[in-house]
């Protein structure tokens, strides 16, 4: 399936540039080894093209370094809390928002105000850390999404869309009430950037409506999916994204924001709901984690920053920009015959790292050691996200995720196409060179969201895979 607009110029002019860092292959290599094969652990100084993320690392515009000097950083009651409450209800049309220092602040306020010890959550493909705050409340999760999401070859517009037979069967199998609420996230991450379609929004509520459930949201990326709708759903090619987005979002009852995202902004989140019960219920948890419910752990000029930036992240010059980049490197890979999950998403390009390296299996992260790999060739960090991300179940076994990627994920307004060429080469000459790359195994394990601070050494030729292999410190769940 193919969706080819023409190109488009970036929507915005370079005011500040910020010098990067060449390295050499032999500097490169010392920095790998001394960040045991984890590009979490890499310093940013040595990483050439960080493509380690998109979250924090944003390019503000000039209207938003404005309103940071304009910030009201009162401790109580401060105007720029109101700046964001006005845009949110605006933009989003939600007319309660509690802020968090980030994302993962408000997954936990959400986790803890409706989850009970035993209770289900069913979502469309998990998250790290959203599935973690999950579980530490006491909840079982369930992956909910079609089964084309699993398979990074299928051809289909909308591999975010969530089965909605497997939700019903959840809701047969342990009861409507014992559903703590269905989580939808726009776009999926871990699917590769696949977006949700409006009809299949729709349908989920429509079954939340017959069960007594909440429909909740992790829209960290809700522009891009309203940009997928626009370009792929009949009925929306002349609807502007702004517009899309207010109707996707009126089908829910809440969401969880990473701002980090589409937002725009370095630091900053928040929860925003319809129900007064549950933003009393934030009010009350927020002062004890983050702060005020007016501030959350941030600052008055964050909060102003945040604001604009969700207005500035609906327009559809801006979007058709953030999305053609990510689509430019992923054709230029596809056409090298480079494997990656298709369709490209929104926020990255995965490269497929079972296709890519068939000759590692899955027990020696194969896309841990191809992340490793590629910051070798050329300083270009990028991230794993596969078995090393999906963790151990209670078994203590390792999860095995059918998608096995690794995630080229472009900040936005930072890089220019420029830049994707590099990484494009540097990941065609990795491709060309495959049959050199070996798999890892854990010197040091940690026990929750191991991703982050594990480390990794290569396995020798004929020694003990990595399961067998006895890491510094196992995992324990």
């Amino acid at each position: 399936m193919s969706f080819i607009r023409k190109q488009v110029a970036e929507p915005y002019r370079i005011k500040t540039v910020e010098p990067l860092t060449m390295t050499t292959r032999e500097q490169r290599e010392q920095a790998i080894r001394d960040a045991g094969y984890n590009t979490f652990l890499l310093p940013s100084k040595l990483c050439y093209i960080d493509l380690l993320t998109d979250s924090g690392t944003s390019a503000m515009s000039d209207n938003q370094w404005a309103h940071m000097m304009v910030g009201d950083e009162a401790y109580a009651g401060a105007k720029s809390f109101d700046l964001l409450k006005q845009a949110v209800e605006e933009v989003y049309g939600f007319p309660y928002v509690v802020p968090t220092h980030q994302g993962r602040g408000a997954e936990h306020l959400i986790s803890r105000i409706l989850i009970r010890p035993g209770m289900h959550v069913p979502g469309n493909m998990y998250f790290t850390t959203t599935r973690l705050h999950q579980e530490m409340a006491g909840a079982t999760f369930h992956d909910v999404i079609i089964d084309e999401a699993h398979d990074p070859s299928a051809d289909h517009p909308f591999k975010g869309n969530v089965d909605l037979a497997k939700f019903q069967k959840l809701i047969d199998e342990v009861g409507a009430d014992q559903i703590a609420y269905i989580n939808v996230a726009l776009t999926v991450n871990l699917a590769g950037g696949q977006p949700v379609s409006m009809e299949n929004i729709r349908a989920i509520r429509a079954m939340c409506d017959d069960n007594n459930i909440i429909m909740w949201s992790d829209a960290t990326r809700l522009a891009e999916n309203a940009y997928f709708i626009q370009e792929r759903e009949e009925g929306y090619a002349d609807k502007s994204c702004a517009e899309i987005v207010k109707e996707m979002l009126s089908y829910f009852d809440g969401l969880t924001m990473s701002g980090k995202k589409d937002c725009l902004v370095n630091i900053g989140g928040f929860l925003a709901m319809r129900d007064e019960k549950i933003l009393v219920a934030a009010r009350e948890i927020v002062v004890v984690f983050e702060g005020m419910p007016s501030y959350g752990g941030l600052a008055g000029r964050d909060l102003e920053a945040m604001a604009v930036g969700l207005r500035e992240a609906v327009d559809d010059h801006y979007l058709a920009h953030r999305i053609g980049q990510v689509r430019y490197l992923g054709e230029r890979l596809k056409e090298a015959g480079v494997p990656i999950v298709e369709p490209i998403g929104g926020h990255a390009v995965f490269l497929d790292a079972r296709r890519f390296l068939p000759h590692i299996p899955q027990d020696e992260y194969p896309a841990q050691a191809l992340a490793a790999e590629l910051y070798v060739e050329s300083g270009v960090r990028s991230m794993e996200r596969g078995n090393v991300s999906s963790g151990r179940g209670t078994d203590g076994k390792d999860r095995f995720p059918k998608l096995e990627l690794v995630r080229l994920t472009i900040p936005r307004r930072v890089y220019t196409d420029r830049h994707m060429d590099v990484v494009a080469d540097a990941v065609i000459e990795c491709y060309a060179n495959r049959d050199k790359i070996r798999g890892l195994r854990f010197t040091y394990e940690s026990p929750t969201l191991r991703f982050f601070t594990s480390r990794f050494e290569p396995i020798p030729v004929g020694a003990e895979t990595a399961d067998s292999a006895e890491p510094e410190l196992a995992a324990t769940h």
